[in-house]
Parts: structure tokens; sequence; C-alpha cells
């Protein structure tokens, strides 16, 4: 399909839903193709339900909710919107685990798990801070993950929770 459009070398292209039922390796070649498009001048249009797939291709991108844009931005400027950033540490050893909640009095914790969650932008001086909090203890945590929110947090946080039709029970 892609190869019928360029046929006549178009300025502007219309993609829908392109990468739709490929397999990895064809949609990076997909993307790949999309993007030599771009660099060599193209206008790309692009919908998409694959939201990893705007992150990756687009310069702008429409969040849409019931067919009205809820938001429209730059992948960095729509994630900017959205609050949920946070680091995780994980402990193996209960004792470390609570030293450590004591340490980070403002984390999260998950007692089961054995693990925190602290709020946290991701950033070098936010995991700094942290990171120095457990030196001055003493602490060494097992596993350290960092989560800054994605373009699937902005869809959920955006479009709202889908609501399930409601039926009537009648009485007879």
């Amino acid at each position: 399909d892609i190869a019928m459009t360029l046929v006549g070398d178009p300025r502007i292209i219309f993609l829908d839903e392109p990468t739709t039922g490929l397999d990895p390796r064809s949609r990076h070649t997909m993307w790949n193709i999309i993007r030599e498009l771009v660099t060599g001048g193209v206008t790309v249009f692009l919908t998409t339900q694959y939201l990893e797939e705007a992150d990756q291709l687009a310069d702008r991108i429409a969040v849409l909710d019931n067919g009205k844009i809820a938001a429209e931005g730059t992948a960095d400027e729509l994630k900017r919107l959205v609050p949920g950033g946070h680091v995780r540490l994980r402990f193996t050893d209960p004792t470390a685990y609570r030293s450590a909640a004591s340490a980070l009095h403002d984390a999260t914790t998950d007692d089961e798990a054995l693990a925190l969650q602290i709020l946290s932008d991701g950033s070098q001086r936010d995991l700094r801070t942290i990171l120095d909090r457990l030196d001055t203890a003493g602490i060494e945590a097992d596993e350290l993950t960092v989560h800054t929110p994605d373009l699937d947090d902005v869809f959920f946080a955006l479009t709202g929770p889908t609501v399930p039709a409601q039926t009537k029970e009648t009485t007879r």
C-alpha cells in the first residue's frame, strides 16, 4: 500500500493504522520507512492506537476522546500533563526494607513485596536525593526502577473511565 502511495512522489501522506497486525520486526521496518519519508520532506498524518508508535514517530500528537481533542502537543509536553512518575525500590531483606521505609518517610510501602514507591520526576537530582538518603542510613536496595509517565498514562488520565452500557431489568 505504501509503495503504491509513493508512486506519485506525494508531499503529504495519510497513514491509518499502518502497523496493525505486523510482527515486531515488520513494525520497526515500517517505522524506519516512515522516518525516511519525513526526513525526505514528506508530511505524514498518522492515526494509531499504538501509543508507543505515536511516541516514536510523531512530532505532534492529538489525543482524542469521544471524537474530540482532549489534548495536543509533543510527546514530552503531553507526558508532563500527567503526574505519576515514581521510583520503586525493592528489598529482599525485611530489616533493610523497614529501615528504608523509615529513612524515606514519604514513600508508599508494599509490605508484601518489600517495596517502596517514592514520587519522582525521574530526574538525576531526584534519584541522587533518594540514593543519598539510603546511603546516609547505610541501606542498599536490591532493585531500583524508575517510572515516568508514558503516553498510555496520558491517554488514561485524559480520557476518563469507560462506562459500560447499562441494561435495564424489568420485573414481571
